[in-house]
């Protein structure tokens, strides 16, 4: 069932006042300030459970499960649920509130942008709701590994909150749970030749959005409920596509991202910055990970790193190999991740001292998800490698599903849920996939 066509700042614009209003803001971003806006941050609690996966890489936006075991071999056939087709394409993850699975996706040749729900149990569409429709500026320059629908929605339990790249400008909307949506608002303009990619991320009664381009960005946080900016804090000028992240790291709260020569802590309440330490990498795509004492960032282009900094931004150590698209992951005493080009890397994460290197094959655009002490590694050939990494590297299966993999695994109870692409002669088509046990 399709919903009504938004795709305005507000409700009652039409879109081609959007397309004018959007294409026509350039320029650096004014700052906002909490004392401007008069927005209170609460203590909302969450309404989300234990068994959903509600965020880019999961409860904790570190790529690990609540779950402690997962099965580990499937094909095209063995332990596959169900399958359900995906309108368009889009490289967003999907997330799981729930029983229902929630993802973007963009139809190119109609102009469209999409929320989509599924019903967990058999893979039925619940609803769609057409977030814009207008042409996608730039649409023949984007990368051949970006899509027009990148980013993943992130949930509170109540509501459901993304980002889209349409006419020169990225525009958050909230949704309710059935589809229809609460608000929608321009963030900032924006010009990239690669697209947007950055996920939300939600903190307390608060969303926060981040958005790096060359002409100026911007970090804003944007109450869940009304859709009134809370407080905006302007970037140094960079295309740069990672996430924010939000951690406890040295007893504080802090948002952190990477990008632009620096990794840059903020305060999640009111956009401060509480440090900011120079890094090598200027754009970078995968998303911080942390431990209750230090920060880590890969990534990088023209120049890269891999650092580790101290919760207050002192660099404990560095190395030169690095990954680009896909983010690292925590796994016991080591940082581990999957570079571009199918490398796996270990490193100790008191030390530094790189443990092991080890060759999977193929490319790599998804970020490796950690279930107990298994990690699951789609590659862009539909391949998905499941190791344990610790002192040594142990392979536990490869398993092959789809043509290729750009998207993120989610993980609900004793179910993975993988979005793939699969090829039928010339055209390429989507699905969502349902992985679990034949046996349950």
């Amino acid at each position: 069932m399709t919903r009504r066509l938004l795709s305005a700042i507000t409700i009652a614009m039409p879109i081609t006042l959007l397309c004018f209003l959007g294409c026509s803001r350039q320029g650096s971003v004014t700052p906002i300030s909490m004392e401007e806006t008069g927005v209170k941050v609460t203590e909302r609690e969450s309404a989300l459970t234990e068994k959903d996966w509600g965020a880019w890489r999961g409860p904790g936006g570190d790529g690990i499960a609540r779950q402690q075991e997962l099965v580990t071999t499937w094909d095209e056939e063995a332990n596959v649920i169900w399958r359900a087709d995906i309108p368009g394409r889009g490289h967003s993850s999907p997330i799981v509130v729930g029983d229902t699975i929630f993802l973007t996706s963009a139809i190119d040749t109609a102009g469209k942008q999409l929320a989509l729900a599924y019903r967990r149990t058999d893979g039925a569409e619940s609803w769609r709701t057409v977030l814009h429709e207008c042409e996608f500026p730039g649409s023949n320059k984007t990368h051949l590994k970006t899509s027009n629908a990148n980013s993943t929605i992130v949930s509170d339990g109540n509501r459901l909150y993304t980002a889209m790249f349409n006419s020169g400008a990225i525009f958050a909307t909230a949704l309710d749970l059935q589809g229809e949506v609460v608000w929608q608002k321009q963030i900032a303009a924006y010009s990239s030749p690669f697209g947007y990619a950055p996920s939300p991320v939600v903190y307390k009664s608060l969303v926060v959005f981040s958005v790096d381009h060359i002409a100026g960005g911007c970090i804003t946080a944007i109450d869940g409920v009304t859709g009134k900016t809370a407080w905006r804090v302007p970037r140094s000028p960079a295309c740069s596509y990672a996430s924010p992240a939000i951690a406890t790291v040295g007893g504080v709260d802090q948002l952190l991202i990477s990008g632009g020569n620096a990794v840059t802590s903020y305060n999640p309440r009111t956009g401060d910055v509480f440090w900011k330490t120079p890094c090598s990498f200027t754009a970078t795509c995968g998303t911080i990970v942390t431990t209750n004492n230090k920060v880590f960032a890969s990534g990088g282009s023209p120049e890269h790193e891999t650092v580790c900094l101290s919760a207050t931004g002192e660099r404990l150590w560095s190395a030169s190999n690095h990954l680009y698209e896909p983010s690292p992951i925590i796994s016991g005493n080591y940082l581990v991740g999957v570079d571009d080009n199918g490398i796996a890397l270990c490193w100790d994460i008191e030390s530094g001292e790189r443990k092991w290197r080890k060759r999977l094959g193929g490319n790599f655009s998804s970020s490796p998800m950690m279930v107990g002490d298994v990690i699951y590694a789609p590659n862009l050939e539909g391949k998905t490698f499941v190791f344990r990494a610790g002192e040594e590297f142990e392979l536990v299966a490869e398993n092959h599903l789809g043509d290729d993999v750009y998207a993120s695994p989610a993980v609900s109870g004793s179910n993975l849920f993988l979005r793939v692409g699969i090829n039928v002669g010339s055209n390429r088509c989507e699905q969502l996939v349902c992985i679990g046990s034949s046996d349950e």
